[in-house]
């Protein structure tokens, strides 16, 4: 591999456990000083795991069909989005055929950060084609 993916890799890796670390902690802090009583079935750092594995995923596959000269970048971009979306379903089916009566505290724990790292993905992704 060349020294150029390399580079761009830890630099993204770096600045996404720093956004994971930061959004992390603001919803744990939200979470547990706002609401007391909340039933959830998928612990949210179970789902920052989640989000962080798969842009981290997204990003390296891009980052190396970039580094081997593939220019439909934005292509790739919209295919692993949308593999993405496929992998939140399957994340989240526990809850969806559960019988909690309540379901949307853990639907908004999910999709919350799911919004805020597709919003990290494309700025990330933005910058590196600026590049």
């Amino acid at each position: 591999m060349n020294t150029e993916f390399k580079s761009r890799q830890l630099s993204f890796l770096v600045q996404a456990l720093i956004f994971t670390a930061i959004v992390f902690g603001i919803h744990v802090y939200l979470v547990s000083y706002l609401v007391q009583e909340m039933v959830l079935i998928i612990p949210i750092w179970q789902i920052y795991v989640f989000h962080f594995v798969v842009t981290l995923l997204l990003i390296s596959v891009i980052n190396y069909k970039f580094s081997k000269g593939s220019k439909a970048i934005f292509n790739i971009f919209m295919i692993a989005t949308f593999l993405k979306m496929i992998l939140a379903i399957l994340f989240l089916l526990p809850v969806l055929l559960s019988e909690l009566e309540n379901k949307q505290p853990d639907v908004f724990n999910f999709f919350i950060p799911y919004f805020l790292f597709l919003f990290f993905e494309v700025y990330s992704l933005t910058k590196f084609l600026q590049k």
